[in-house]
């Protein structure tokens, strides 16, 4: 498919316009992430937002690094919230997951609003293409909105060790924001597509992409590699895995808020992410025969041989901002597919 055009947008400006009573007259957008409510990403979306006016701010998001959590969330433990400071946003860190911060925010229970216009969950440091959408808890945010009938957005920064640097997140920004604008007017007009949430892909430098694609889900992923290590070369291992911890438990401490599976290959960055676990006899046993096994877990990017330039991961790679519909259903309809793109073209083409 073609790219699709890309618009014009002047770079926001630092002063941030605070709240005041004509707030409650716009529309509620509510902005969530996976990286923690202080990463660069989230603040510079924020800020943006609430400096074009268009609609009034609200965030709810993780208190620190949630990025791979997956749809996470937190059962049977008490969930922490607490005010956050960003200037000219109602803002609240939660110490669960981007899922437990949607759907907190949607239950009733923390805004007075019943619903907001719009869920945008991002920037992230780092790519989400492929079947990282199954890890990526950026994209669970924008996810459980969806589910609960949410319009959603989730954005996506291609970060590259040694290559990308803090302000890409300001020039991402700038890339997005016309497109946000647009699902923010469409959405109230009933134009945006239905039953899909957008997944937004920013190549590794911005400024110079080289337009709007819209893209398939491909199958890609980052090599697993799993390594037996000596205890010896982890000692901190042992404050965190005890003799008499089932496997459950010690994957619980390593994440208390995600699920045992997720926590098994939690990763903190998209290369060389390292997950240790004990791999411990059969409960019951004294501590004399227990087995102890140390892992190291490091997902290692390989050169992908699919060359279809219309799959995300793809043209990401070409320096196009990669646009992908995402539906809760195994699949998504034609219907919703020629939607999406119909809407995407008019919104990046200035049509009212």
């Amino acid at each position: 498919m073609n790219p699709l055009n890309r618009p014009s947008s002047t770079s926001p400006s630092d002063t941030v316009v605070p709240n005041s009573d004509k707030d409650s007259l716009k529309p509620v957008v509510l902005v969530t992430n996976g990286d923690g409510i202080e990463s660069p990403g989230l603040t510079c979306l924020v800020e943006a937002l609430v400096r074009d006016g268009l609609c009034n701010v609200h965030v709810c998001a993780p208190q620190s690094d949630k990025s791979v959590s997956g749809h996470s969330v937190t059962l049977q433990e008490t969930v922490s919230v607490s005010s956050a400071e960003i200037n000219g946003a109602t803002a609240y860190e939660v110490s669960g997951t981007p899922v437990d911060c949607v759907s907190l925010a949607l239950s009733g229970a923390l805004f007075s609003w019943s619903k907001p216009l719009l869920v945008i969950s991002g920037i992230n440091r780092g790519s989400s293409c492929g079947h990282h959408m199954f890890y990526s808890g950026v994209v669970a945010g924008a996810r459980e909105a969806l589910i609960c009938g949410v319009p959603s957005i989730s954005i996506s920064l291609n970060w590259k060790k040694d290559e990308s640097q803090e302000s890409d997140f300001k020039d991402a920004v700038t890339v997005c924001l016309p497109l946000i604008n647009a699902a923010i007017r469409d959405i109230e007009k009933g134009n945006f597509p239905k039953s899909c949430s957008l997944n937004i892909e920013i190549p590794t430098s911005p400024s110079a992409n080289k337009g709007f694609k819209l893209t398939k889900q491909s199958l890609w992923r980052s090599t697993p590699s799993w390594q037996a290590v000596s205890a010896n070369r982890h000692p901190s291992a042992g404050h965190f895995m005890s003799n008499q911890q089932s496997l459950g438990l010690q994957l619980a401490q390593l994440s208390r808020d995600a699920s045992a599976a997720g926590a098994a290959r939690r990763l903190t960055t998209q290369r060389k992410n390292v997950v240790e676990i004990e791999s411990v006899g059969i409960a019951g046993k004294t501590d004399s025969n227990r087995v102890k096994k140390y892992f190291r877990l490091e997902f290692v990017d390989k050169e992908q041989e699919d060359m279809d330039e219309d799959l995300d991961f793809r043209a990401l790679e070409n320096g196009f901002v990669a646009i992908t519909p995402l539906s809760v259903s195994p699949h998504i309809e034609l219907d919703t597919q020629t939607a999406a793109s119909d809407w995407i073209s008019a919104a990046l083409h200035g049509e009212q």
